[in-house]
């Protein structure tokens, strides 16, 4: 099993959920999360002041998936997400040990 994290644009989380729905992935959680990464933040300006914008704001997306879905899925987020600019975001593929649903007690792939 494979744990897939993505930082995406926040604006992109309803195209790269119905492409992972496409692809047959059953649930993702959410979490908005703020930070930065070459584009260093932005400069705004609010009532005529100029201020500068470190942490930007983002989303991470984390999946349990089955190796044999994991590059697909990898590929999926990335197409769906991307837009060309900079700040698109960052994908994370890691190796997931065990898996338990709570409900049921199943574990490994069958709690996916």
């Amino acid at each position: 099993m494979k744990m897939v994290m993505a930082i995406i644009k926040p604006f992109k989380l309803d195209e790269v959920r119905d492409a992972l729905t496409e692809l047959g992935v059953q649930g993702l959680t959410v979490t908005e999360v703020r930070g930065f990464g070459r584009q260093k933040g932005h400069t705004e300006i609010y009532r005529g002041a100029e201020y500068e914008v470190s942490y930007l704001p983002k989303l991470k997306l984390e999946l349990a998936v089955a190796d044999e879905v994991a590059d697909r899925v990898v590929e999926t987020i990335a197409g769906a997400a991307q837009t060309g600019q900079i700040g698109d975001g960052k994908l994370f593929v890691y190796e997931l040990n065990s898996a338990v649903r709570i409900r049921t007690g199943e574990s490994g792939t069958d709690a996916l």
